[in-house]
């Protein structure tokens, strides 16, 4: 059995979902308030004056939002600061690095100094506005998917038996999101410049060439992309579970081979790059070996350190098991 009371599994779903600064004083009175009233019942059976007392004061959403003097929010306030720090994380970190990428583009292609300030400011609102927007619908997925009753429960009358276990604050759900998001950027690049060629070999007006190998296409790029999809995913899992378990962590372990090992793989076959665009790109200087030997044992390191970091976020999670 739970060691956290049918009190404070409702207080803290009350102050939860109120501004930071309310939560010391509701929680407070809240608590005052049902003590009160349930010594002031049948001293003999406090448990099931408990249980009375906060079925009639009813479900902690509604009394959170009188509190709160405002409507059920998209995020809300246990997710949003979090959200906050990520949208700081991807607008201040990742939005200029992709803004830099799109322009060296440009610059590589022979642009104009009009088509290159155009493509920065093009990419930084479109792209700034694609990361808001479904940074936004992730975590309005995540809040609803942690946060609020079924659809079957709220047709019926809220009890107490629809309180949630009490969980801690989850401070690692901020990595798990840049994560996710960083690995479908990704997504998205890979299969961009499949789409858009935007290399032009020999500068403006020629061939427009991928950076990739086109042959991958025809097979290893998919369990790459594949296992870049998978972690994403259990990424937001992660995030809506608020923790990792060993069963997710092994999931993640074969989301990330299903990635890394292909990837290794091509990469030692010198089979990663379009020989045409090392080609134009490189001139006359040739792409070292060490180059490819060094890139696979990034790869396998930083993978099988994402692995082994999951499965030891998962170890306390497995203790309390």
């Amino acid at each position: 059995m739970s060691t956290t009371t049918l009190t404070e599994r409702y207080v803290h779903e009350v102050v939860r979902r109120i501004p930071a600064g309310q939560r010391d004083d509701v929680a407070a009175e809240l608590r005052g308030t049902i003590a009160d009233t349930v010594e002031a019942r049948e001293p003999a059976a406090t448990d099931e004056a408990e249980r009375d007392v906060l079925t009639e004061m009813g479900d902690p959403a509604l009394l959170a939002a009188r509190y709160a003097d405002r409507p059920t929010v998209l995020i809300g306030p246990d997710l949003y600061p979090t959200y906050i720090r990520v949208l700081v994380l991807l607008l201040t970190a990742v939005l200029p690095v992709v803004t830099a990428v799109a322009v060296v583009l440009d610059v590589i292609d022979g642009a104009g100094l009009g088509t290159v300030i155009g493509t920065g400011i093009g990419t930084v609102i479109t792209v700034g506005a694609q990361m808001v927007a479904w940074l936004t619908v992730v975590f309005a997925l995540v809040e609803r998917a942690q946060g609020s009753a079924a659809p079957e429960r709220r047709a019926s009358p809220w009890s107490p038996d629809d309180l949630p276990e009490h969980r801690p604050s989850d401070r690692g759900g901020v990595g798990a999101c840049a994560a996710a998001i960083g690995n479908a950027l990704l997504i998205g690049l890979i299969v961009w410049q499949h789409t858009a060629a935007p290399y032009r070999a020999g500068g403006a007006g020629g061939d427009r060439l991928q950076v990739l190998d086109p042959g991958l296409w025809s097979g290893w790029i998919w369990p790459i992309l594949a296992g870049l999809a998978g972690v994403v995913v259990l990424e937001l899992v992660r995030v809506a579970a608020r923790g990792w378990t060993v069963q997710r962590a092994a999931w993640y372990a074969a989301a990330e081979a299903l990635f890394a090992l292909p990837l290794a793989w091509v990469l030692y076959r010198q089979e990663f790059f379009n020989p045409a665009f090392l080609t134009d790109f490189n001139g006359d200087w040739t792409t070292p070996d060490s180059f490819y030997t060094a890139a696979v044992l990034v790869v396998l390191a930083v993978s099988a350190g994402a692995v082994i970091t999951r499965f030891r976020e998962a170890r306390p999670f497995a203790a309390r098991g």
